[in-house]
Formats: C-alpha cells, structure tokens, sequence
C-alpha cells in the first residue's frame, strides 16, 4: 500500500473528499516525524511502538580501499510490532 492508496482509503472509509484525507494522514505523519525528533515515543496500543535509537560514533571502513572511515553518531527510527497485530498478520 502506497500513500496515495492510505489516503484514498481513509477518504472511502471516512467519507471524506481526497483533499481532507490528504490533510489528515499528512498531519499524523508529520506530527509523528515531529515527536521522534523530540526523542519521544509513540505508542499505539494493539498496534505498536515507534521509537528512535541513538548510535555511538565508530570507525568504520571503506569496502572498496580498505581505509579507515569515521562515522558519525545517528540516530534511527526503529517500530516494535504490537502482539496483536503480529497475531493478525500470523492469522492466529
């Protein structure tokens, strides 16, 4: 499921035009992006849990010369799947 195929289903099951789903699944995302950028973690029960993890710095090599690299410090987003919606998607 692409974006544009969330977006014509959330206007289908909520009865609304393309426009306003636009509006409401963008506004989820971003406000989403916003909270994981303030280290925050989402939690949507039955479903799961989106949260960042932060990487040290390390030094890392180059596969095509064999030198060392420095690599920064990041940080990642990372999503927990729910137990019920791992059950559902295992058909139990």
């Amino acid at each position: 499921m692409t974006k544009s195929d969330l977006i014509e289903a959330v206007a289908s099951k909520a009865n609304l035009t393309k426009d306003k789903a636009s509006t409401v699944v963008n506004s989820i995302f971003d406000l989403m992006v916003d909270a994981m950028k303030k280290d925050e973690r989402i939690e949507i029960r039955n479903f799961g849990n989106f949260t960042v993890r932060n990487y040290p710095a390390y030094t890392g090599r180059n596969p095509k010369t064999g030198t060392a690299v420095k690599v920064g410090p990041k940080k990642m987003p990372f999503f927990k799947v729910g137990l019920e919606l791992k059950n559902k998607v295992d058909g139990k």
